[in-house]
This record gives structure tokens, sequence and C-alpha cells, in this order.
């Protein structure tokens, strides 16, 4: 289908992109899975071709481009097999932060270092015992003249082993609740802050998430973002960007799933013929194929209103649970016509399986998402 949302200039710079995964990413997506971690040596090429950060203000590295620049480079990682080249998590939810409220000397120290590659950010809000519930967090940020002095514990933090910056949600004033939480920068190396054992996982393998310690850590009282106790409100400002983010992972995800298994049914012969010729086969991927047209369309009109500023935290919730919910399911229905072979790991589709599953949990779980709409619709 003709995708209007991208112009010309848009479609040349996915053929670049294109170009580099094929060079830099493809080849080495079977050893990233092997080692549990992605090249840092990766994010540096990508730095330095201007695949990182592509809309932050050229100033400090980027290239002031639009978000469907961003909306391209999440997809083709996704169709170049790589669930651990995290990119968008880096440049499209992590470093938006900086950008909009760090001060300029936290923007000229830390965003040039964003773009290039050799600054991998990460962001760390989830608990040993917190999810969702933001209010709730356990660990402190405690002002202590001119420093913060931060005690807790954060786990499930993707590129919690490579992150050379992370952004911690933690609580100066643990008293309160939502109007509690801040927002403060750790950079690697500061003494208390431990990155704890990466996890293993049941997907994603190649995409590094860890558990982040800090004990008694020291970090100066300049490393805030913003302004204290309006943590909570920063990130619900930027998560409808960060939800759009998923959706067009899990469409792009479910959209490759869906052509490969088309030349699998088409190739994979029994009883005489091709599976895809058998009715059973045909209906069950014309409803799939109906369910990705669907997705696309949504997806893209929403990439579009979000280029244009339009407020969309309703309509991006629901994309964030449809798209992925509809990856998981389609995904599950691919795989069965691959038969015993769906379940070796030789395949693509059983990566994309095991991969799937998490995408309804992360960035918010579809029963969060549900409440987000529900409310919105003043219920």
């Amino acid at each position: 289908m003709e995708r209007r949302v991208f112009t010309e200039e848009h479609e040349l710079f996915r053929q670049q992109f294109k170009k580099f995964c094929e060079r830099e990413v493809t080849p080495n997506v079977e050893r990233w899975e092997e080692q549990r971690i992605v090249d840092r040596e990766t994010w540096k090429k990508a730095g330095a071709q201007g695949f990182l950060c592509p809309t932050l203000d050229p100033k400090y590295g980027g290239s002031g481009v639009d978000f469907g620049y961003a909306a391209i480079i999440n997809e083709e990682i996704v169709r170049a097999g790589s669930s651990g080249f995290t990119a968008g998590l880096h440049s499209d939810i992590v470093v938006p932060y900086i950008e909009a409220f760090g001060s300029e000397s936290q923007r000229e120290r830390w965003l040039p270092g964003c773009a290039s590659g050799d600054t991998i950010t990460a962001i760390a809000m989830t608990e040993p015992n917190t999810g969702s519930d933001l209010a709730a967090i356990k660990t402190t940020a405690i002002r202590d003249g001119d420093s913060y002095v931060i005690n807790g514990q954060k786990t499930f933090i993707s590129n919690g082993i490579l992150c050379d910056l992370v952004i911690v949600a933690a609580k100066t004033d643990p008293e309160s609740g939502h109007g509690g939480v801040s927002l403060i920068v750790v950079e690697n190396g500061t003494p208390g802050f431990e990155k704890g054992r990466k996890l293993s996982k049941m997907g994603m393998h190649s995409q590094d998430t860890s558990e982040l310690h800090f004990a008694d850590c020291r970090v100066p009282a300049d490393n805030i973002l913003g302004q204290e106790g309006q943590g909570f409100y920063y990130l619900m400002e930027k998560l409808q960007q960060e939800r759009l983010v998923c959706a067009i992972g899990a469409q792009a995800g479910i959209e490759t799933v869906l052509e490969e298994t088309i030349k699998y049914t088409q190739e994979r012969q029994a009883f005489g013929k091709p599976i895809a010729k058998f009715q059973n086969t045909q209906f069950k991927l014309a409803e799939i194929a109906t369910e990705v047209e669907l997705g696309r369309v949504f997806v893209d009109r929403l990439i579009d209103e979000h280029m244009r500023g339009t407020p969309i935290i309703k309509e991006t919730s629901m994309a964030k649970w449809w798209v992925t919910e509809m990856c998981k399911r389609n995904i599950d229905l691919c795989l069965q016509f691959y038969g015993g072979y769906g379940f070796m790991e030789e395949y693509p589709i059983c990566r994309a399986y095991r991969d799937a599953r998490i995408q309804t949990i992360f960035a918010g779980t579809t029963e969060i998402m549900k409440i987000i709409i529900a409310k919105s619709m003043g219920l």
C-alpha cells in the first residue's frame, strides 16, 4: 500500500538506512543473540552516519528532522531482524527527556555524545516491587548540600549494561506520591552506582536488560532534569511518543512475519501441493492480512498526527495495546503454518514469537493502556 505519511525524501533516507542495516545489523544478529548484547561499535557507526537522534537539534549533533525519519529507523531495524539494537529507546524515548527538560549546560554536556553513539542512554523507572505505579517507587534521592544521594534498586532496565547515562526516577520527597518523583541523570562510573546482573529473558536476547543498584550514590544537584518533584509529569508528557514507538515496532514486526509466512506456505508442500493452496491457510492468512492492514493505516495516521503536534495520548494508548496484541496473536497463528519447524531456533519465526511476547507488557501493559483510554472517555 502507498504510505502517504512519508515523502520522497523520507523514502530516500529509508534506502540509506536499509543499506546500513544490511551491512551492520543483519549479519551480526546471530552473534548478538548468542552474546546477549549488541556491539558498542555498531552504536558508534550508526551515530557517525547520522542514524542516532535524528530529530535532535543540529547544534547538539542531531539532524533536526521530523519524527518520520525516526519512525523509519524503528521499522527498518525490526525488518533487519534485530530486537536488540535499541536505537529507538535511546533516540526517541530517553534522549528527548534531556532535550526537553534539561538545562542548556546539560544539553551541551550530554547530547552530542548521544548523537554520536559515544554515549548510550537508559531510563530507570521499574523497581523489583513496583511496575506501573510510579508513585510507589522506593528509590530515593535526598538533597545534601550541592548533591543528591541516591539509594534504591531498579530492574528490567533496557540498555542497563551498555548505558553510559541513565535517567533515574527517584523520590526527592519520600512522603509524597506523584509530586515527590524527580528525574536525575546518573553517569556510569559514579561511585555508589553499580550495574547488576544481565537478566536472562524469554526473548529479545540480544538486547541487554539488567538490574541497577544505587548505594549512597552521590550526584551533583545540577544533574536533576527540570524541577524537583516534576518527574512524574515529565514522564507523562513524553509517553505519547514512547507508546507510538512501541506500536511502530510491533506493526513492522507482524508485517515482516506475514511476508515471510506467505512465502513459506507457497514453498512448503503437503499432500502433493503447497499448503498455501489449502482453503484453511488462505482464510487464516487473509484474516491476518486484514488486521495487519488495519494496523498499518492506524499507525501511519498517528505518525502523521504526531509530526503535526496533535495531542494523541488516547490514540497512542489504543495503538500500543491493539497493535502489540494483534502482533502477538498473529505471530502465533503464523508459526502454526511452519509446523515443527516453527519451534526451531534456526527459523526467524521462532525468535519473532519469543520477542513479541514482551510488547504487551513494556512501556505500559495492555491493561494500563485500557485504563488510560477509559479515563479519556470520562469513565
